[in-house]
């Protein structure tokens, strides 16, 4: 045998398997296809300038990075607690009136924020106060609808919901049809309410780096796996470098990716997915201030009034992202919106609305496309665990417990931990 356990993928899951299958004891080999570990969590260095693919953030309050990241050593630089609204001319930063009580008036006041819909807000997260919705055992799984129809329920219809809401949710999870679990998105919200996401000073690929530290020679890059199947007592993987033995295997591939490994694994349906755009722009001069996420509530109704989604001055919440005394700006749009691929000009315009200012100027560093950003998570947000092919092949990753870091880390927690019992039987 080459190993106890091949971990194919060397993404956020496959990482957190390989370290807690090294912890138990068992000799491990990590293969990944790509020039890099992280999967979906890279990031490119452009100029100086730091681009992650994909616009991510770190939210320190998840219990997996809390438990198994050195979160210190990331250098974790945060985002306001908040979000600048665009509306036609106008501008306003709702915050948390705690942590920015500078803009706690204008948001008390702001026409975004009437107090019907903050109570219906309150209705709708407190299903998820006692117990985090999707962790095992929770009880409100049997109630789970989608996210839609949920606040619709608690009478979360007005202002909030069309000018915010529905805007920045449709980033986080890469998806504007409202289709995904309110277990899931509850859970999401929470986790926001609990601690400031950040990005560290190295970028977002820092996290998966550090993940990898410890695993030194047993993660080999630019190592596609193929042809996964059960041998004998054990299973076997092809490679360009020849075939591989080992008494187990975690496959930590991205959903849309199974069925290409092949062997036993053929015949496996590729999940939905989700996907978004980046745009990253270095500017010369500041266009706004603020370490907030801008949203655009411009479209009659509300919602964005041309492709983008989101969009920040990267630089002011993470300063290592840009070169001293230049700024980077990041735009997301949605893949599963009519102009989610719109061109580099209809994005500039979009910008020069969004700021009030123009962008002649500003250089157009790297556009990332990334298709498969999160797995969908319809209603009900069930607890599913590590998928067994066989008798000695589990499949792990954050599509198998919820889409985020967290669920990626703790889908491969979970499956090393089935493994080793597998091992010891």
């Amino acid at each position: 045998m080459d190993a106890d356990v091949i971990v194919i993928g060397a993404g956020l899951a496959g990482l957190q398997a390989a370290r807690r299958l090294q912890r138990l004891g068992h000799a491990v080999a990590v293969l990944e296809a790509g020039d890099a570990v992280g999967g979906r969590v890279r990031t490119d260095v452009v100029d100086g300038f730091r681009c992650d693919r994909g616009f991510q953030v770190l939210n320190p309050a998840y219990s997996a990075v809390r438990e198994w990241i050195d979160v210190p050593a990331l250098g974790l630089q945060r985002f306001g607690v908040g979000a600048v609204i665009r509306n036609g001319r106008r501008t306003t930063t709702l915050a948390h009136p705690l942590r920015h009580p500078q803009h706690a008036l204008a948001t008390l006041r702001s026409r975004h924020t009437p107090t019907t819909d903050l109570l219906a807000l309150a209705r709708w997260i407190a299903p998820g106060l006692p117990r985090l919705p999707g962790v095992r055992g929770s009880s409100t799984q049997d109630l789970d609808r989608t996210l839609d129809a949920s606040l619709d329920a608690v009478g979360l219809t007005g202002r909030l919901r069309r000018d915010v809401l529905d805007t920045f949710l449709a980033g986080v999870l890469a998806d504007s049809t409202g289709e995904n679990s309110a277990a899931y998105v509850r859970m999401l919200v929470r986790y926001f309410a609990l601690g400031t996401p950040g990005l560290p000073q190295e970028g977002m690929q820092a996290l998966p780096e550090q993940m990898a530290g410890s695993l030194g020679d047993s993660v080999r890059l630019r190592t596609a796996a193929r042809d996964l199947r059960h041998s004998g007592t054990g299973v076997e993987v092809s490679t360009d470098s020849g075939t591989l033995r080992a008494r187990a295997a975690v496959v930590a591939v991205g959903v849309e990716q199974l069925g290409e490994l092949g062997g036993d694994l053929a015949d496996h349906p590729a999940g939905e997915t989700h996907g978004l755009t980046t745009w990253w722009f270095r500017a010369p001069e500041l266009p706004r201030s603020g370490p907030f996420l801008m949203l655009d509530a411009s479209r009659p109704g509300g919602g964005p009034a041309g492709p983008i989604w989101n969009t920040a001055v990267v630089s002011q919440a993470a300063p290592s992202y840009a070169p001293a005394g230049e700024h980077l700006i990041q735009a997301t749009t949605l893949l599963d919106r009519p102009d989610g691929l719109a061109e580099e000009a209809a994005v500039r315009r979009d910008l020069e609305r969004l700021y009030q200012t123009s962008t002649r100027d500003w250089e157009m560093l790297i556009h990332h496309v990334v298709p498969h950003t999160l797995p969908a998570m319809p209603p009900p947000l069930v607890d599913q665990g590590p998928e067994r092919i066989g008798q000695r092949i589990l499949v792990a990753g954050d599509h198998r417990e919820n889409g985020s870091i967290q669920g990626a880390m703790v889908s491969g927690d979970r499956a090393a931990r089935t493994v080793s019992r597998l091992l010891a039987a």
